[in-house]
């Protein structure tokens, strides 16, 4: 069988992604692009914001008009959700956001169906394979990795959230926390290493939670450490971060280790308490501000980054002022901003609702001082010296990350994997462009992790 993927959504979805990929190739079957010809398409679906179920849309009647002959099956978080819109797209396959492994097997018994039901001109009926949710319990193990050759793997440590953010319809797509137990999260990243990835990104539907499902009393401070010391020539990059994750045993335990990547993407969405409060998150800007002090003490200008939401019900225009003002305070080094989005079975869905007009002005507004504070970022980067990981070649130029996930592009030969010092001469607000050290240049004033 010849499957291609498309994902869309979070790094979860990535990772899950990836995770079929093995699983597919595991059982003898071939993974091509989604742009080519082949006996089954599989779409994993994101159901985030309106958009994204849109675009999910978009991708099953598009691939369901090119490919008549082929089997397509649906997957993911908009799947799980809205299994009846999926349904009405004419599709063979639908599952959730669980049971990976079970997706494969009946892909395959979808595939060599059809043929056979081809051959007899009959009509095909979707097969459906979905769960309540929040009756999971168990952390579905996947193998990790995804296919050879790539210099970044995501590594699943954790899924399901038991926040229930009132905008949010993730906890009702994911399930509860669920968490993967230490011991075999540090042999998956050892294995990782062994297989030639460079960096692991460690990531969950709500990392903050990991552990406390398995009342061992260990947090994912203890999960950090030990993965960055079981791998120590590998990067390692944290997900998305819950802001009172950060506390001083925290930075204090984590800021001295060499391979953990200074970025933090802290989840913000919105910089006014009152908002906060109608969202159901769980700290202030108090709070939020601790954490982001808290990091700035403990690593040498450490990449922060951040998620935002406009025009949440009942944000009004005062209140938006505030959260503009609040993220110059916190002066972001990338930022992710979103005009609310209804989500139809949430609290917020039955709010008093804001014009998308203002929704998004106010989402205009808050790019042009994000894309501010960006450019501000990069300019402090210029002088300094990186261990930049090069991953691709685009118009004579190799593409990198440095460890504050800057983007950097260098001119070499041959660099995609490696990991190169190299001196940032220029940045243009959005990227970096450095200049390749020779080998063997003393290395005692290279940036450490604590400086990105």
């Amino acid at each position: 069988m010849r499957a291609a993927i498309y994902t869309l959504g979070c790094k979860v979805n990535q990772y899950e992604t990836q995770a079929m990929e093995k699983l597919l190739t595991e059982r003898g079957h071939i993974v091509t692009d989604f742009s080519r010809e082949a006996d089954a398409y599989v779409i994993n679906t994101c159901s985030v914001t309106a958009v994204s179920g849109q675009k999910s849309r978009q991708v099953i009647r598009r691939v369901r008009r090119e490919y008549p002959d082929a089997v397509v099956a649906v997957c993911g978080c908009y799947a799980q959700t809205a299994p009846e819109d999926v349904r009405a797209l004419g599709v063979d396959l639908i599952a959730g956001s669980g049971d990976r492994t079970g997706f494969i097997a009946l892909l395959e018994q979808a595939v060599a169906e059809r043929a056979g039901r081809a051959r007899d001109g009959e009509t095909v009926t979707a097969v459906e394979a979905l769960d309540y949710a929040r009756e999971r319990r168990e952390f579905e193990r996947l193998p990790a990795g995804g296919l050879s050759g790539r210099t970044r793997a995501m590594l699943k440590v954790e899924d399901g959230c038991n926040n229930f953010c009132s905008y949010c319809i993730i906890p009702y797509a994911r399930g509860p926390v669920r968490s993967e137990p230490l011991p075999e999260a540090v042999r998956q990243a050892r294995e990782l290493a062994a297989d030639g990835v460079r960096e692991i990104v460690l990531t969950g539907i709500e990392i903050s939670s990991w552990g406390r499902d398995l009342r061992t009393g260990q947090t994912l401070t203890d999960l950090t450490e030990a993965i960055c010391g079981a791998v120590p020539g590998v990067r390692i990059r944290l997900g998305s971060l819950e802001p009172r994750t950060v506390t001083e045993d925290f930075c204090q335990r984590l800021s001295g280790i060499p391979n953990l990547c200074p970025q933090f993407h802290l989840s913000l969405q919105s910089g006014c308490d009152e908002t906060l409060k109608r969202m159901r998150r769980r700290y202030d800007t108090a709070r939020y501000r601790e954490s982001v002090t808290l990091l700035r003490e403990y690593f040498d200008r450490p990449a922060l980054t951040t998620d935002l939401i406009t025009g949440f019900p009942g944000e009004t225009e005062a209140e938006f002022e505030r959260t503009l003002a609040f993220i110059r305070e916190c002066g972001f080094a990338r930022m992710h901003i979103f005009p609310y989005s209804v989500r139809p079975g949430t609290p917020a869905a039955e709010m008093s609702q804001i014009e998308k007009a203002v929704k998004e002005a106010r989402a205009a507004r808050a790019k042009a001082v994000a894309e501010e504070m960006r450019a501000e970022y990069l300019a402090g980067c210029v002088g300094r010296r990186y261990e930049v990981l090069f991953e691709q070649e685009r118009d004579g130029l190799f593409r990198g990350h440095a460890p504050n996930y800057a983007d950097v592009y260098a001119s070499g030969t041959d660099l995609h994997n490696q990991i190169r010092f190299a001196r940032i001469v220029s940045s243009d607000g959005e990227r970096l462009r450095g200049e390749i050290e020779p080998d063997g240049a003393d290395e005692t004033s290279a940036e450490s992790n604590q400086t990105p």
